[in-house]
């Protein structure tokens, strides 16, 4: 029978061992002693021996001669090679600086220009105006009598506005008279219960149909009629005359 199922009041417990010399592997202590870098691997010495900004052109140089869909040779790589990218950004902007420097110049000597030709213009200008003082005084009479027609068209312009101002208000008050008298006449004799003569029905609505006379003869039917005797009633009689006669 096993005890599975059963409560544990005394849990297992592990033993004492007695523990002697002995120690596991893991225990024991290691990497004691720092790694140094050996020899190719990028000590300062080799460092120190290197040329790097040959190799950086050579290593550009492959690149440049990989776009081009071609190989380098062992002479073009120990040929002498354009500058740097770095170097070539700063000849660059150096040039720049120096093209900038020339162009303030020059807009220097063309604001130095523009001014004396400015002065130059006024000088003339003064000199026209002098010149022309005794023009002025000569044409000072036609402006006069420009000045006089152009009052008189304006006179006549404004009493032609006046005319057609007055001619349409005219209009428009006559229009309004007509509105007003056509309304008035709508109003009384547009009740149809106030003009019964112009609303008369002067025939039947069924005057000019096809069939006209459909129930002709019903007026004279006479109703029910009560009979004790059932030989003379109108049922017998509508059954003998369907299924018998």
């Amino acid at each position: 029978m096993t005890t599975a199922h059963r409560p544990t009041f005394d849990p297992a417990r592990g033993k004492e061992a007695l523990r002697g010399p002995g120690y596991h592997q893991r225990l024991l202590p290691a990497h004691k002693t720092l790694k140094f870098r050996q020899a190719t691997q990028g000590t300062t010495d080799e460092h120190s021996a290197r040329d790097l900004r040959a190799e950086l052109l050579r290593a550009e140089r492959r690149h440049f001669a990989k776009k081009e869909g071609r190989e380098l040779s062992p002479e073009e790589e120990e040929q002498a090679t354009p500058q740097l990218a770095i170097e070539q950004g700063k000849t660059l902007k150096r040039n720049l600086e120096d093209g900038e420097g020339q162009e303030g110049d020059q807009q220097e000597e063309d604001y130095e220009a523009k001014r004396r030709r400015v002065l130059e213009e006024t000088r003339d200008v003064d000199a026209d105006s002098d010149d022309g003082s005794e023009e002025d005084s000569d044409s000072s009479d036609d402006e006069d009598d420009d000045d006089d027609e152009e009052a008189e068209l304006m006179r006549e312009l404004a009493k032609i506005k006046a005319e057609r101002a007055e001619a349409a208000a005219r209009e428009a008050a006559e229009q309004a008279a007509k509105e007003e008298e056509q309304q008035m006449r709508d109003i009384a004799t547009g009740n149809p219960l106030l003009n019964k003569g112009a609303y008369d029905v002067k025939r039947r609505w069924d005057d000019d149909v096809v069939f006209k006379n459909q129930a002709r003869g019903t007026e004279d039917k006479k109703g029910k009629e009560f009979v004790n005797d059932l030989l003379r009633s109108d049922f017998h009689r509508r059954f003998m005359s369907k299924y018998v006669r």
